[in-house]
């Protein structure tokens, strides 16, 4: 029998659909029959478990230290922790954040120090860890540091905010990986194999599957046997009949993939070209999709600071306002907020002037190196610096006429520079008026110093 995400005999040529007798009942789920004996099976994780992956290094290495698996539901990882234990000998003790608690980690612990004083070490999979709270994943700290445990995490979240700093910095992140169209046609193959009868699916209605399943291993074969079930002997499923038959609406794009950066390029595109209707149209396309409206929020406000800028510096002010409206109220009330934050934006004066001149500022900091600044703004707190001539000469603005004194702040080794060019847009107009005056200012002074 094949094995979930492992290699197979190359399979007999399928007989057609149409020939095809059901698959007799068979027990357990399809996805449990099938898991990989080894890690060298495993499939869609080559840069992990292949022959040059992290953990095929690690074990090769003879060491294991306790690891955070971070990925997305059906990639496997619960299946590589198993199959780690195995490589090192280790026992494997399983347990999971949503169901458990201080006093079935007392016991976990407990049991792996009664085995390690017989000899042997055990391997701790928590999966769902990111749901145990700040004090519960500090527990984890003794063991992890006295060898009691070798602990592998599994998260779906980012663990940077989910994992406190101190249990991050005693575990490696390693990251797994969606299931792309061949991963996922590797698995169906196998199962065809295992099972020895074709999906009765024509090739549109396989491709159809193959994004329902949305980059999950698990998915994909609970979703093989669904159709299994419900075709009748000698039919042959289109894409219509099949997502009528397993109620589950392929998704409009994968959020890792092609589809979700050409729609989120479409929507900042639509925002910086003032397309107020195109760019609520991509808005809608992204949260169909299941995009979170969380990462819809940050990216308006990345907008909102390079393309409107100070041409209209409130547009930062609605963005980050609509970000935590969202945060506080939730869907599907919070999503007007993005909507709205999103043909502001749109509609508002555009200028790249800021992010231009940071981009130009950034340049001249790094080619630079470390020019002392000069001497008349540098602060002179001890004798010896005043006697060095820091602070001596500075002028103080707000006692200057029009709270303007015209000196040359840049270093004299650089000389001065322009980076913000404000454009005649909106609020900019305004903010160069004052820079063309205070230039005018500084050379009238500079004429008569």
């Amino acid at each position: 029998m094949a094995d979930l995400f492992g290699t197979a005999p190359e399979p007999a040529p399928r007989p057609r659909s149409s020939d095809a007798a059901k698959v007799p009942p068979r027990a357990g789920p399809l996805a449990d029959r099938l898991r990989p004996q080894a890690l060298s099976e495993v499939v869609g994780q080559e840069h992990l478990t292949g022959p040059d992956g992290v953990l095929t290094r690690m074990l090769g290495n003879g060491s294991l230290g306790s690891i955070i698996f971070w990925g997305p539901p059906g990639t496997g990882k619960t299946t590589v922790a198993r199959l780690l234990a195995g490589e090192v000998g280790f026992a494997f003790e399983q347990i999971s954040a949503i169901f458990s608690g201080v006093a079935d980690l007392k016991k976990v612990f407990e049991s792996a120090r009664l085995r390690r004083q017989s000899g042997r070490q055990t391997l701790l999979f928590v999966d769902e860890i990111h749901r145990f709270n700040r004090a519960q994943q500090d527990s984890f700290l003794p063991v992890m540091e006295d060898g009691t445990v070798v602990l592998v995490g599994a998260t779906t979240e980012n663990p940077s905010f989910e994992l406190n700093a101190a249990l991050l910095s005693r575990a490696r992140v390693l990251t797994f990986q969606s299931h792309d169209a061949t991963s996922l046609s590797q698995l169906l193959e196998r199962a065809e194999a295992a099972e020895n009868c074709p999906l009765p699916l024509d090739e549109e209605a396989r491709a159809v599957l193959l994004r329902m399943a949305d980059g999950d291993g698990r998915a994909i074969l609970t979703l093989a046997e669904e159709v299994w079930r419900a075709a009748k002997p000698g039919e042959t499923l289109d894409a219509e009949t099949l997502q009528r038959i397993v109620q589950r609406r392929a998704p409009v794009y994968d959020k890792s993939q092609d589809g979700h950066y050409n729609l989120i390029s479409a929507l900042h595109k639509s925002v910086r070209g003032s397309d107020p209707d195109a760019a609520l149209y991509y808005l809608c396309r992204m949260l169909d999709a299941g995009e979170d409206p969380l990462y819809l929020g940050r990216r308006l406000v990345r907008m909102a600071v390079e393309d409107i800028g100070l041409a209209d510096p409130r547009a930062l002010m609605i963005a980050n306002a609509a970000k935590d409206a969202y945060d506080y109220l939730g869907s599907p009330e919070g999503e007007l907020a993005l909507a709205q934050a999103t043909v502001y934006l749109a509609s508002a004066p555009k200028s790249n002037a800021v992010y231009t001149a940071y981009k130009a500022a950034m340049r001249a900091a790094k080619e630079n190196g470390s020019l002392l600044p000069p001497r008349h703004i540098l602060n002179a707190p001890t004798k010896l610096m005043k006697s060095e001539g820091y602070g001596s000469g500075y002028a103080y603005d707000h006692d200057q006429p029009d709270a303007f004194s015209g000196q040359d702040y840049f270093p004299e080794a650089l000389g001065r520079q322009s980076f913000y060019r404000p454009t005649e847009r909106g609020e900019e107009a305004r903010i160069g008026a004052r820079m063309a005056e205070w230039n005018r200012l500084r050379r009238l002074r500079s004429r008569n110093d």
